[in-house]
């Protein structure tokens, strides 16, 4: 990680260099990037678009020093379908709204008081059981996807097509090396694609029809839909931009190890959140899903060490190219459910899992009961699906309510402990002090 850049941030590239680097970093966000408005109802070539807009405001807020890209966000996945169901497309856009404007809030309380209070409310022993909520809360979308027909019904040759692709996704992951192994969904993709190709189960009536230049289908605030924020839409998206926090927090201080630079202090934790927050705000005008920065895309920087702002830069302007492509976004829209529930048994499970990592890498002790406490009621509460009703209007459910109470619980119990406020220290600073 210590190792001398190929290009530092600041570094410009040559013309040819910058297009294939920018490809590369294009291709690591791109299958996670259109599954997650593939599964809830959104239209992929606006995740695309929002995914480069969002990249660009979050570069100029970070005054062209964190080297990251941002795109859809798989934490959202269930209150989006849910605000949808409530409202339609308005009201997912609403709430994912709402959502980027949590953000700018705790910006600015950490512009004005630190950063250390956030992590005493959002500790591992919270995060970490909510993360698993929101990847097993998934799970059986990812099966009736997998095993299901266009009918909804049980399909043998369905269910084929997405072994195949989970398998390939899984053999990628594991054996694949190099800028390979850091795109094993967009390769699962592609052999399930022509595994369901091949058994003839993909339509591509809408691609032949499909202009190269098309104008994609925005979401546009107070001219497709009225714009009204509610208690039930804040409760259904807040809680999860709370705990996407945390996550943000940790994909900044892994990049920050990667680069070799303290993006906490500088340009500082408040900017790069605010930057996150814009994204995803700017995601909601346009109708696109919220966004995060993107644990593919720092493996890219960690393989190629190539730093240089300007390679993200022009990713994110391919990105919203893309996304005007009518084939290209047709194409993407013809690959088959299966396939893409294929991909999602596995990223749903890596939720969880990252979850479950976050809580050994803390080294949370389970033979303490107030640990013990914490995580089971969070987990119940949210895979269970409890929900308070208070009105046919307004209610808290599952995700949100075992946020919650995890967060209260937190507060509450005895004997909380502080965080380590080592995490923070860049790592020359504690290796200096470990000699010492």
């Amino acid at each position: 990680m210590n190792s001398k850049p190929v290009l530092d941030v600041k570094d410009v590239p040559q013309p040819l260099q910058w297009l294939t680097l920018s490809l590369q970093h294009l291709f690591a966000m791109f299958g996670a990037t259109i599954l997650v408005p593939y599964l809830v109802g959104l239209s992929p070539a606006i995740a695309l678009i929002s995914s480069g807009l969002g990249t660009i405001a979050f570069l100029i807020i970070t005054k062209f020093q964190v080297p990251a890209y941002l795109g859809s966000s798989f934490a959202f996945i269930a209150p989006i379908i849910a605000a949808k169901a409530a409202g339609g497309p308005g009201a997912a856009m609403v709430g994912t709204f709402m959502a980027g404007m949590v953000y700018g809030i705790v910006a600015l309380a950490i512009k004005k008081s630190g950063y250390r209070w956030i992590m005493r409310l959002l500790p591992p022993i919270v995060v970490g059981p909510v993360i698993i909520v929101i990847g097993l809360a998934l799970s059986g979308t990812a099966v009736n996807m997998a095993m299901n027909n266009p009918d909804g019904k049980y399909s043998l040759l369905h269910f084929s097509v997405a072994l195949v692709t989970l398998a390939a996704t899984i053999i990628f992951s594991i054996y694949a090396k190099g800028t390979l192994s850091l795109i094993p969904i967009l390769a699962g993709i592609v052999i399930g694609y022509l595994y369901a190709l091949a058994v003839g189960v993909v339509d591509f009536t809408a691609v032949k029809k499909a202009d190269w230049f098309e104008k994609p289908d925005f979401i546009l605030p107070f001219v497709d839909y009225d714009v009204e924020f509610s208690l039930k839409l804040m409760l259904l998206m807040v809680p999860v931009a709370v705990v996407t926090l945390s996550e943000h927090i940790g994909h900044q201080l892994v990049l920050g190890k990667v680069v070799g630079k303290d993006y906490i202090k500088e340009p500082g934790l408040h900017r790069s959140i605010l930057g996150d927050g814009m994204a995803t705000m700017i995601s909601a005008l346009i109708g696109g899903p919220p966004k995060t920065t993107y644990g593919e895309n720092i493996g890219v920087l960690a393989i190629t060490r190539v730093y240089s702002v300007f390679v993200l830069f022009g990713a994110a302007v391919l990105a919203i190219l893309f996304g005007f492509v009518g084939k290209i976004t047709s194409l993407i829209s013809s690959i088959p459910t299966p396939v893409m529930g294929g991909v999602s048994i596995l990223l749903f499970g890596i939720i969880a899992s990252s979850g479950l990592r976050m809580l050994v890498d803390s080294k949370i002790d389970f033979g303490d009961k107030r640990n013990l406490v914490i995580s089971s009621v969070i987990l119940v509460v949210g895979i269970g699906g409890a929900f308070i009703k208070v009105s046919e209007e307004f209610q808290i459910q599952g995700m949100a309510l075992a946020a919650i109470c995890g967060v209260v619980l937190n507060l509450i119990l005895p004997g909380r402990k502080e965080e380590d406020s080592s995490l923070f220290e860049p790592e020359h600073k504690k290796k200096t002090e470990d000699v010492a």
